[in-house]
């Protein structure tokens, strides 16, 4: 099995235009499919799952969709914390988090001091996140730690990423048929699987998943790893 599964969770507006629903109502449907993709990592044992949950890109949204997220966020993340705790589950939220209002910011500091003892399942939302933005605040950091005397290594530079601490994914899911990563991963994801599902995010079943990982852990298997 895998280490870490990351998602890019694509489709929830087209899932709600078929529908005739407004296009914030399949965020909501897709939360649901959030649920699908934790219990898939506890019941497999894979410790780390990552998901692409807002994109720094998509601060250009209306202003309606924008604050429907952010309340989306806020009351999952309410919501779900007691379970959280109860199963053991460690919540990060990764990205420029200063973009948000704040209490958004509020909300996502007091979710992961809140369930910073869980073991079992890391989850990463990575929320207000892009990956060439990332790699220039990486950058930026590293330079300042230069100007201070420190020698220059990878590891210094992977210790400035957002996603420190989480190892590099295994395998990335994107849903909805598009085939790119939309600015997601991008130094993590060097040598990652990646399976492109044609099935919207909030159609996305455990049996898909499973179908995925596997495909991935046999190509693995397959290159000697």
């Amino acid at each position: 099995m895998i280490t870490h599964l990351a998602c890019v969770m694509d489709g929830n507006r087209r899932w709600a235009k078929q529908r005739g629903k407004l296009p914030w109502m399949g965020h909501q449907a897709g939360a649901k499919t959030v649920e699908t993709a934790i219990s898939f990592c506890l019941q497999y044992q894979i410790p780390y799952l990552s998901l692409y949950t807002f994109s720094l890109e998509n601060f250009k949204r209306s202003q309606e969709e924008r604050s429907y997220l952010f309340n989306l966020v806020i009351q999952q993340a309410q919501r779900y914390v007691p379970k959280f705790v109860e199963e053991n589950i460690k919540i990060r939220f990764v990205g420029d988090l200063a973009q948000f209002p704040e209490d958004v910011q509020q909300v996502c500091a007091q979710v992961q001091e809140q369930t910073a003892g869980g073991t079992k399942l890391q989850v990463n939302f990575l929320f207000g996140y892009g990956a060439r933005q990332e790699l220039f605040a990486a950058a930026k950091l590293l330079a300042q730690k230069i100007l201070t005397g420190d020698i220059l290594t990878q590891e210094q530079f992977e210790s400035c990423l957002w996603t420190a601490g989480t190892p590099d994914p295994d395998l990335i899911i994107r849903t909805g048929g598009v085939q790119r990563l939309s600015n997601f991963l991008l130094y993590q994801g060097a040598y990652t699987e990646i399976r492109f599902l044609e099935t919207l995010w909030p159609d996305l079943t455990e049996d898909q998943i499973l179908g995925a990982v596997t495909s991935a852990v046999q190509a693995q298997k397959n290159l000697g790893k």
